[in-house]
């Protein structure tokens, strides 16, 4: 799937984004959230940072799903959360795009 690369301003504490877009006369919404997770925030201190990210979404709210892992550093990683309705419609619509061809 091809990407398009939005910036979003370097700002503290949770970010929520909501982007509208038309493809070819179709219209798909999309919600996005992005947060810094510091690592110190681990319940666990471990090697292992994807079992360390496990650790810090595991009671993450049901209606959002982790859509991409930014760059992490020593002291944080940014995750970027997408509403899971929306990335279902998202991924129906391209499905069907595709068979249409």
């Amino acid at each position: 799937m091809l990407q398009l690369a939005i910036p979003i301003p370097n700002i503290k504490g949770r970010q929520d984004i909501e982007i509208e877009m038309t493809i070819n006369g179709k219209c798909q919404k999309m919600r996005f959230r992005v947060e810094v997770y510091h690592w110190t925030e681990c319940r666990q201190i471990t090697e292992n940072r994807i079992a360390c990210i496990r650790d810090l979404v595991h009671d993450y709210e049901n209606e959002w799903m982790i859509y991409s892992i930014g760059s992490p550093t020593e002291e944080y990683v940014p995750l970027t959360f997408v509403k899971t309705e929306h990335w279902l419609a998202q991924r129906t619509w391209i499905h069907q795009s595709i068979q249409a061809m």
